[in-house]
């Protein structure tokens, strides 16, 4: 008997034992460690059974064809494959691998050579997917063949008792607490529960459940209860620390207010084995000494500074959300959202973002206009010449002058400015790049740990010098203004609780800064009311959700108020907005892309045949487009790009001229208003 017709016949134990094969060499791969795919096995042996069921369940679509070899093979190698995804994403980042993480494929693809992966690793995917193609074709055309009768009713059946089997289980698993429905932890979570159960999670539990309590007079109830303790506040008087109080609606100007996300900024004096020869971030901890600081609890661990970032400028908490979502992803690709930027906006700020990233990751362009911002000056706006070691990311100093620059472009209004930092970002690589590092590091396990934490330490210490440079500029501008600095998430370095002194990986640090005499006032608190917490001590009470956390005990974390909250979010995103009365009260807004506009001046062909386009406000991606069409440019300086001879050559009278300002994916955040006519003469 052939081995095809052996499978077919004892099926059913076939794919009991291939199931539980294929959970083995995932876990292993996730892990790293075939070591701890046994571990998991023997402590986890519910979860390991459990993951093997929803791989069983999905073989069982095998039985509607009669090229049954062919579809197992398919199925088995897309849970190989994610599996192996996982690990490698795994070994880059603390947070494993989810369903939505799909949708950032285009914001990998646009890195190449970066920390996320190398230009051969790209290769090798290809190579491996086209043989693997390779493979299933010929299978489909000369693989064996079920030569038996199909009985297509008890096969329908069988696979329909399978999709109504599995989510009972899945209900009777997590009602009796053998698999959890929600992980506080993701990274925790599958590593408790497996990738297979982990990542279907994040298939199927996207978005937000509607609350069990959701009305309009469950709303009605909330909004009342802000609006009257936010007219208790709000009433004009001058705040002890001399602030200027408003009732939202006065002429009076209001500080200017500058967030800062520090991309993967950490304290390194909180890391318990760390040696340091000096302190490596002087002027953060001058901040917290003077102004007011604390610890910040966040969603993320190692990766997704996205959802950091949206918890907060929306002020929303992610845990009501599915596993491992990216609302930049999902629901603001289509939803507009309130945000501190839009709550401010409606008071008279003006509202800007700075980003020496593109201005396409984590579709953030995108993101920021649903937000209600009025401006994002990203990477593609910016003549950015300075880079880290490695030359993966630009350095920071250069948001000093485009922060400014955002204060400028509107002279007459208040600001809030939401500036990215990205050069504390990994990876950290475990050889020496610095041949002189200013902070001496020791401490770790390994001469290669020790290597990545000098590196990682010293970009800090360089980060650190940006906050001293940026308040510095700002404590000379006459305006009120109030800095808030936070860590977005920890670095990708291994860090476990216990190597903490806050005890927990999930905490990075906030520090603030001021010029006009608020009263230091530390507390602990989550990323979703970071800026309630900061806005309330400047004598501001806007906005649906930060209002509710200024009208709330929210440092008591109670279960009242995380009702409350999950009620608001679930309104705005997903429900009837009650809380606006029906109405779309915060409309996305024509995000103007950059402060400065780009010009063209003149046209000159060379003597070498080339030809040089000049004007004012080029960039590394600027393109010279001819007649709409991108052409191949050389960046030579801030007022000029260039052509190729071969390209030039090929100009005809009447070809019209521009430059574009160009990211990821084609994608044309600006370009010049006047056309110019090439004249070939």
């Amino acid at each position: 008997m052939k081995l095809a017709d052996r499978l077919n016949r004892y099926s059913l134990f076939f794919h009991a034992l291939l199931s539980c094969a294929l959970i083995f060499f995932i876990e292993a791969f996730s892990r790293h460690s075939v070591i701890e795919a046994f571990v998991f096995f023997r402590e986890h042996t519910f979860a390991f059974f459990f993951d093997a069921l929803i791989i069983f369940a999905t073989l069982s679509v095998v039985y509607l064809f009669r090229r049954r070899m062919l579809v197992r093979i398919i199925i088995c190698s897309v849970w190989a494959l994610l599996g192996i995804i996982n690990g490698c994403v795994l070994s880059q980042r603390v947070t494993p691998f989810g369903y939505t993480d799909l949708k950032c494929v285009s914001d990998l693809l646009s890195m190449t050579n970066t920390q996320y992966f190398s230009k051969f690793q790209a290769i090798a995917v290809v190579i491996l997917l086209a043989v693997l193609i390779a493979a299933l074709v010929w299978l489909g055309v000369k693989g064996p063949k079920y030569k038996g009768r199909i009985c297509k009713a008890a096969n329908l059946a069988l696979c329909a008792s399978m999709c109504l089997l599995l989510p009972a289980a899945t209900a009777f698993a997590q009602d009796t607490d053998r698999m959890a429905s929600y992980f506080s932890n993701i990274a925790q979570g599958y590593k408790d529960y497996g990738f297979v159960y982990g990542f279907s999670t994040s298939v199927v539990d996207r978005g937000m459940n509607k609350p069990s309590d959701y009305s309009e007079d469950t709303i009605r109830d909330i909004t009342d209860n802000v609006a009257e303790s936010s007219r208790e506040k709000s009433a004009y008087q001058v705040a002890d620390s001399g602030a200027v109080i408003s009732d939202s609606k006065t002429a009076a100007r209001q500080p200017n207010i500058i967030c800062i996300l520090l991309e993967s900024f950490m304290d390194p004096t909180d890391i318990n084995f760390l040696e340091l020869s000096e302190d490596p971030v002087p002027n953060f901890h001058a901040l917290c000494d003077n102004y007011t600081s604390g610890y910040l609890t966040v969603p993320v661990v190692g990766a997704g500074t996205a959802n950091s970032e949206f918890e907060v400028l929306t002020g929303m908490n992610l845990r009501y959300f599915g596993t491992g979502e990216y609302p930049y992803k999902t629901i603001l690709k289509k939803t507009d959202c309130e945000s501190i930027a839009s709550d401010l906006s409606a008071v008279g700020y003006g509202t800007h973002v700075v980003h020496n990233n593109g201005g396409n990751f984590y579709s953030r362009a995108n993101a920021f206009s649903q937000f209600g911002f009025d401006t994002f000056t990203s990477k593609e706006l910016m003549d950015i010449q300075e880079y880290t070691p490695l030359g993966s990311w630009p350095t920071d100093q250069i948001l000093i002058g485009e922060t400014e620059k955002a204060l400028d472009s509107t002279p007459d209004q208040s600001d809030f400015v939401y500036t990215i930092t990205v050069q504390g970002h990994g990876t950290y690589p475990d050889e020496p790049i610095l041949e002189n590092p200013e902070i001496k590091v020791s401490g770790a396990e390994t001469t290669e740990e020790n290597y990545q934490w000098e590196y990682y330490v010293n970009e800090i210490h360089e980060v650190d010098k940006f906050i001293g440079n940026l308040t510095e500029m700002l404590s000379k501008r006459d305006e009120d203004t109030i800095v808030v600095m936070f860590g977005d998430h920890l670095p990708t370095l291994g860090l476990e609780d216990s190597d903490m002194k806050s005890g927990d990986i999930f905490k990075t640090k906030y520090a603030t800064w001021n010029n006009f005499g608020l009263e230091q006032k530390d507390a602990d608190l989550t990323a979703y009311q970071l800026l309630a917490y900061t806005t309330e001590q400047a004598g501001l009470h806007e906005g649906t959700i930060f209002t509710y956390h200024q009208a709330n005990d929210y440092l008591a974390e109670d279960s009242g108020y995380q009702s409350g909250l999950e009620n608001l979010q679930y309104d705005i995103l997903y429900g009837e907005r009650y809380c606006y009365n029906g109405i779309d009260k915060y409309p996305a807004t024509d995000l103007q892309m950059g402060i400065d506009k780009t010009y063209v001046r003149s046209c000159h062909k060379n003597a070498d045949g080339t030809l040089s386009v000049y004007g004012k406000n080029f960039t590394n991606w600027s393109r010279i487009y001819v007649n709409d069409e991108k052409m191949p440019t050389v960046y030579v300086s801030n007022r000029e790009v260039r052509l190729s001879a071969e390209d030039t050559a090929e100009l005809e009278d009447g070809d019209l001229i521009k430059v574009c300002q160009v990211g990821s994916s084609n994608t044309i955040f600006r370009t010049t208003e006047n056309f110019l006519t090439w004249n070939n003469n």
